[in-house]
């Protein structure tokens, strides 16, 4: 494999976000990952948290030249996002391989921005439940990890874009630890391309969003936070607080709660959930919403 020639093709995002914006509490104001170049106009995808919200974006190629961007769309969804280059680029556009042909054991190279490189193999392909109200149903998983895996390419041994980095998580094995990425497969872009492109965002009704922060243990959906403008702080969800059902049916587990959730109707549905809270159930009627309407817009540079 050949990866200089498809270093070339990656570049690093920079994006600065005003104080003011909903994900500046969680995310930070100053964001810093890598995109890959994926159409000869130098549209750039990258994952989605690095540049949402953005005001300003700039893409460093490999030669060191910087270029400004404008933050072309976002998908809730799959979590990727796409970033229009305003200047010229001069790199070429990585070809896309087919993320649901590769298997546990494929060698694959993770590789950033700056043309940092990390030889790994995939070491699980299966469900992922982020506590920010997010859900793949077949993440990709490869180990050793990158230590700069925001937006990186995952390419397999023919120079194809796999996927990008999201991630970086803790797998146990016979009792020892190792680092491990989650990567967000391509295929999930390949339906969805043309409308963020030409609509900034997917033609279909937004899933339903409660704002809630939480965490599986033990087979229980657990409360870690809420957002203190969203749906769920509104209705009185508190951290700490269990959820046992949605709409009088258990719920069992992270993703089966989101799951759960979005099959209650498009956002603004109401949607009843019932929690454990000090030992005492009480049922709360959570008003969903669109979490897009609570994203500054961007700007063009």
């Amino acid at each position: 494999m050949d990866k200089a020639a498809f270093a070339r093709s990656i570049v690093a995002v920079r994006a600065t976000i005003s104080e003011d914006a909903f994900t500046a509490r969680s995310l930070g104001t100053l964001r810093e990952g890598s995109g890959v170049v994926i159409r000869a106009d130098g549209v750039v995808l990258t994952i989605g948290y690095l540049m949402i919200e953005a005001e300003e974006v700039w893409l460093t190629d490999q030669d060191g030249r910087v270029v400004a961007g404008h933050a072309l769309a976002y998908d809730q969804e799959s979590g990727f996002g796409l970033i229009q280059a305003l200047g010229p680029l001069n790199c070429p556009a990585l070809v896309f391989g087919d993320s649901a042909k590769a298997k546990r054991g494929d060698p694959v190279v993770m590789i950033d921005g700056h043309g940092q490189a990390q030889e790994a193999a995939i070491v699980a392909k299966q469900e992922f439940a982020g506590y920010w109200e997010y859900l793949l149903e077949e993440a990709i998983f490869t180990a050793p990890a990158h230590h700069s895996w925001g937006g990186a390419a995952l390419v397999d041994q023919d120079g194809k874009l796999l996927g990008l980095g999201s991630l970086k998580l803790e797998m146990s094995r016979g009792g020892r630890a190792s680092d491990i990425n989650m990567v967000v497969p391509i295929n999930l872009l390949r339906p969805i391309l043309d409308d963020l492109l030409t609509r900034g965002k997917v033609d279909k009704p937004p899933r339903p969003w409660l704002g809630a922060m939480a965490a599986e243990s033990n087979g229980d959906v657990v409360v870690i936070s809420v957002s203190p403008e969203g749906p769920a702080a509104q209705a009185g969800l508190q951290g700490g607080d269990v959820i046992s059902e949605v709409r009088d049916e258990e719920v069992g587990g992270l993703a089966d709660f989101y799951r759960q959730v979005w099959k209650s109707g498009p956002a603004g549905a109401e949607i009843p959930v019932r929690v454990l809270r000090n030992g005492r159930e009480t049922w709360l009627r959570v008003k969903s919403a669109d979490r897009d309407t609570f994203l500054k817009r961007p700007r063009l540079q």
